[in-house]
C-alpha cells in the first residue's frame, strides 16, 4: 500500500490545493459547490508526496491511441504509455527490426488500432499481476502485456470476426480470455449483397488459451446468429465455467441502427456453457475451418516472430446440446458484470429504464425446467421473469456499466444523466448518487470485476470533457474522476485527463506488480544475433548493399562512433547494444536522415536501426536518452560516399581505427 508522508506536508499540500481552488472559483465565477474543508480534504485524500508511492496501479485503455496507459492512484500521475497495437517514437516500438512482426497482420503490416477494455490476469477470480490483455478492436487482435516489464509481448489476431469489441475477458484462473464480434460478417467472410444481411451474416465467440506465455492460440470458435455481440463477463464461484455476452440487433438489421436495431423491448445476454464447449470440441463436435490469421510473440532472442495459422475449429449451438442460452434483457444492452459471488448477472441496457439483475440459480432452474419463451437457431430463450432476481429502479437513464465493491454494493454508470448511480444487490435499492462530468460511459473499481474488489476508489471514465480544464481548441482530452467510496457516500476527489478515448480500465494493488520488475536485462543472457558484448566486439561488415554495424553504447560513448566507406544505396544496420547493467540507465541511438524512430535500448538489450543514406555526406547519430553529465558529446558521425566511390570500410573509436 502507499507509504505514509509527514503529516506536515500533507497539511500544507492541503492548504495550498484548497486556497488554490478558492482563488480561481473567484476568478472564473464558476467555483464547486463545496466548501475549503471539503476541498482540503480532497486535496489530503489525493496527495502522494514526492519520492511516494501510489497505493494502487491504473491500466486505462487508450481507445484510438491504440496504446495502454499507467497512471498511479490515488495521484492520478502518469506513469507510463505502454505501446500495443500502434507504433511508438519514444522507445522504437514497430520501428525497430526486433519490434515490427508484432504489428504484422493477415492485411499485412497495421501500426495502428483501437483499444479496449484492458483486462488483468487472474487467479482464483482475483487480479494476480502477472499479465494484463487489451484488444485491438479494428483489425481483429488481442494483445498479452507482460507486468515485470510493462511490454507487449505477444499479439494474436481474430479470425472470422469484425469490431473485436467484446475482448479480451479472462474466466476466474486465466485459461481463456474471449473475444466476441460487434459486427456480424459473412463466415467465412464473401462477396455478397449487403441487404441480403438477416440470416446470412454471423457473430463469433472466440475462446483464447491464455494462461501459457508465447502460446495464445484459439480453442474453438462459437457461430452465433448475425447480432452485435458488445461486451462479456466471465462467471465466478457457483457461475464459473459460463462467459456471458451482451448482444443487440437481434432486430438483424444493416443499416440506420439507431432506429432499425431499437425496435425490440428486449435484447439478450448470451450465457455460454464453455467448459459443455470443451467436452463437445474433445469429443469431436464442429469442424475445422479455414483461416487467415497471425500469431506474433517474441522468441528466445526477445525479437519478434509472425506466424501465419491456417484454421481454427468452429462448432455451432446445433453440434453441442445445452450450450448456449439466451437471457432476456432491456433494451439494447451494452455492459455485463457478475458480481463478486457469481451469483448475479447485471446488464446495462441503453435505452433500458431499469437495471436487470439475472440470477444464475435461477437460470440454471429455468434451463432444467425448460422454461423458454421460444428458440432461435437452436439456442432457447428463457423466460425472462423466471431468471430475473430484481431491477433496479430510478436508476438514471442510460445505464452502461456496472462495478462492484465487495460489501455489498453495486456502481452503475448512467451515460445520458451523468452521473454514478450507488445501489443494493439485495434489495436493488438506490441508496446513493453522484454527478460525474459529463457523458460517463465505463468505471472502474480496482478488483471491481473480480472476486475480491479493494473497493476503495472509483474511477468514472467521460466521454466529454467541455469546460474541466483549460481549453486546448477543438480536439480535448477525455476526463477521468476519482471517486472516494470507502464510505457510506460517494466523494468526488479529484480530474484528471487521460489518453486517447479510455473505454474501460483495471486497478491493482501496486505491491502485487512492483515487487516483481526486470529492473535491467542480464548481458550474459543476451542471445541476440547480433549482439555486441563489450567494445572489443564492436565491427562492421559488408554483405553486398548490406552494412551492419556493430555497436555498443555505454556513458557516454558510442562503439565505433566514426563509420567510413557507407556508400548511397547502402542498407545499413546499427544493431546496438546497451553494455550497462544498472537500473534506470537506458540508451537512445538516431541517425540523420533516417526516416523511422529513434531506439530506445534498455540496459543489456539489443535493438536494431535500418537506416538508407540517399546522397553523399557526413551524417551524426547520438544518444537521445539523456544518460550522464556528457550526454551531449554522447555522438558519431558516419561518412556515406558516391555508389561507384571506392572508400575502404572502417570504424574507430578515439581515433583507432580498423578495416576488415
Amino acid at each position: 500500500m502507499r507509504r505514509r508522508s509527514n503529516g506536515a506536508l500533507y497539511s500544507l499540500a492541503a492548504g495550498l490545493a484548497a486556497a488554490t481552488v478558492g482563488i480561481f472559483a473567484c476568478q472564473s465565477g464558476r467555483g464547486p459547490a463545496v466548501g475549503a474543508g471539503d476541498m482540503a480534504s480532497a486535496a489530503q485524500a489525493v496527495y502522494v508526496a514526492p519520492g511516494e508511492y501510489d497505493e494502487f496501479y491504473a491500466f486505462m485503455s487508450g481507445g484510438f491511441s491504440g496504446q495502454l496507459t499507467v497512471m498511479g492512484l490515488p495521484s492520478g500521475r502518469l506513469l507510463k504509455q505502454v505501446p500495443v497495437f500502434s507504433q511508438y517514437p519514444e522507445n522504437g516500438w514497430g520501428y525497430s527490426e526486433e519490434t515490427k512482426a508484432m504489428l504484422e497482420t493477415s492485411y499485412g503490416f497495421v501500426p495502428w488500432d483501437d483499444a479496449h477494455h484492458p483486462e488483468l490476469s487472474m487467479t482464483d477470480g482475483v487480479p494476480d499481476g502477472r499479465w494484463i490483455f487489451i484488444n485491438g478492436n479494428n483489425t481483429p487482435r488481442v494483445a498479452r502485456v507482460d507486468l515485470s516489464t510493462f511490454e507487449t509481448v505477444e499479439i494474436l489476431e481474430i479470425p472470422h470476426s469484425a469490431g473485436n469489441h467484446g475482448s479480451p475477458f479472462i474466466t476466474p484462473n486465466s485459461d481463456y480470455l474471449v473475444a466476441s464480434t460487434r459486427f456480424s460478417v459473412p463466415v467465412p467472410n464473401r462477396d455478397m449483397s449487403i441487404e441480403e444481411y438477416k440470416g446470412n451474416f454471423k457473430g463469433t465467440l472466440s475462446f483464447v488459451r491464455a494462461n501459457d506465455p508465447g502460446n495464445m492460440s484459439i480453442a474453438f470458435q462459437i457461430l452465433m446468429p448475425g447480432y452485435d455481440y458488445d461486451l462479456a463477463h466471465a462467471g465466478k464461484g457457483p457461475s464459473d465455467g459460463w462467459m456471458f455476452f451482451t448482444s443487440y440487433n437481434t432486430e438483424e438489421e444493416h443499416t440506420l441502427l439507431e432506429v432499425t436495431a431499437s425496435r425490440r423491448d428486449k435484447d439478450f445476454v448470451a450465457a455460454v456453457n464453455y467448459r459443455r464447449a470443451e467436452e463437445c470440441v474433445a469429443a469431436g463436435a464442429g469442424r475445422d475451418m479455414p483461416a487467415d490469421y497471425r500469431h506474433n510473440y517474441f522468441n528466445e532472442h526477445h525479437i519478434a516472430v509472425s506466424d501465419r495459422e491456417t484454421s481454427v475449429r468452429v462448432i455451432e449451438p446445433s453440434d453441442c446440446s445445452d450450450l448456449v442460452y439466451f437471457l432476456p434483457t432491456p433494451k439494447s444492452p451494452h455492459g455485463v458484470d457478475v458480481d463478486p459471488t457469481g451469483e448475479y448477472i447485471v446488464a446495462g441496457g441503453k435505452l433500458a429504464t431499469v437495471i436487470p439483475v439475472h440470477s444464475f440459480s435461477r437460470m440454471i432452474d429455468a434451463i432444467a425446467a425448460e422454461d423458454f419463451e421460444e428458440v432461435i437457431d437452436e439456442i432457447p430463450v428463457l423466460r425472462y421473469e423466471s431468471i430475473l432476481a430484481g431491477e433496479v429502479e430510478n436508476a438514471g437513464l442510460g445505464p452502461l456499466h456496472t462495478e462492484f465493491d465487495g460489501r455489498g454494493f453495486a456502481y452503475t454508470t448512467a451515460f445520458i444523466t451523468s452521473e454514478i448511480v450507488k445501489w443494493e444487490i439485495g434489495s436493488w435499492q438506490v441508496v446513493d448518487r453522484i454527478p460525474v462530468y459529463y457523458s460517463v460511459g465505463h468505471l472502474m473499481i480496482p478488483g471491481g470485476d473480480s472476486a475480491e474488489p479493494w473497493g476503495r476508489y472509483l474511477i468514472a471514465l467521460n466521454k466529454i470533457t467541455k469546460d474541466r480544464y483549460l481549453p486546448t481548441g477543438p480536439e480535448l482530452a477525455h476526463s477521468a474522476q476519482l471517486i472516494d467510496i470507502s464510505g457510506e457516500r460517494m466523494r468526488l476527489l479529484l480530474d484528471f485527463p487521460t489518453q486517447g478515448e479510455p473505454h474501460y480500465a483495471q486497478g491493482i494493488a501496486a505491491e502485487l506488480v512492483m515487487d516483481n520488475q526486470v529492473q535491467f536485462y542480464s548481458l550474459d543472457d543476451n542471445t541476440h544475433p547480433h549482439a555486441t558484448k563489450s567494445p572489443a566486439e564492436a565491427r562492421v561488415v559488408r554483405e553486398g548493399n548490406v552494412v551492419h554495424v556493430y555497436m555498443t553504447s555505454i556513458r557516454s560513448h558510442f562503439t565505433p562512433d566514426n563509420v567510413e566507406g557507407i556508400r548511397v544505396g547502402d542498407e545499413v544496420h546499427f544493431h546496438v547494444t546497451n553494455l550497462e547493467q544498472d537500473w534506470d540507465v537506458p540508451h537512445g541511438f538516431a541517425a540523420m536522415g533516417a526516416n523511422t524512430s529513434e531506439l530506445l535500448i534498455m540496459p543489456g538489450e539489443t535493438r536494431t536501426l535500418v537506416w538508407n543514406p540517399t546522397r553523399p555526406g557526413i551524417y551524426p547519430f547520438y544518444c537521445t536518452d539523456f544518460c550522464s553529465a556528457l550526454h551531449q558529446e554522447m555522438q558519431g558521425y558516419a561518412r556515406v560516399s558516391p555508389r561507384d566511390a571506392d572508400v575502404p570500410l572502417r570504424w574507430g573509436t578515439g581515433g583507432e581505427w580498423q578495416t576488415r
